[in-house]
């Protein structure tokens, strides 16, 4: 009984993937690229370069625990996003800021991102459809009737 060749690599590949998957504890770099203190928006602001080999990926919250033992500083205050795996992997690219304080993480960071780190509530709103049928629902009265229009027809 032999084994076709192309079997054998899928199999060699398979026992490769597992091996690299089962590594999450291997070491990996960062390097800063373009920092900059921006005093005006109160924060530190860099590009930077996440070297990691033998992983697929580095999450963001193991990123922002490294950066702030790097640049001395509490984890809640590091900001990661936008990261990019480049083709083949082994590297990662996004941008981080680095506040100085909670207030003026508040005051300039976007409203979504201030979600994702637990620093803001998340606005529940209704879904864009049924927004766009209570608006045209509206359309057909006037007046106080438009109100009792745009709140739900209910379907029986």
């Amino acid at each position: 009984m032999s084994v076709c060749p192309t079997e054998r690599r899928n199999g060699e590949n398979r026992a490769r993937l597992e091996m690299d998957a089962a590594d999450s504890s291997a070491p990996i770099t960062l390097r800063t690229r373009k920092f900059i203190t921006n005093r005006l928006l109160a924060r530190r602001q860099f590009v930077i370069d996440v070297l990691h080999p033998s992983r697929p990926n580095v999450s963001k919250a193991d990123l922002s625990v490294k950066l702030a033992a790097l640049y001395k500083t509490e984890k809640d205050r590091v900001v990661t996003f936008g990261f990019r795996t480049q083709f083949g992997g082994g590297r990662s690219t996004g941008f981080a800021l680095i506040y100085d304080d909670e207030a003026s993480q508040k005051k300039f960071e976007p409203k979504y991102r201030l979600v994702r780190s637990g620093l803001g509530t998340k606005v529940d709103k209704a879904s864009r459809k049924l927004r766009k049928e209570r608006k045209n629902r509206g359309k057909k009265f006037r007046g106080t009737k438009k109100v009792k229009a745009s709140e739900a027809s209910k379907k029986k």
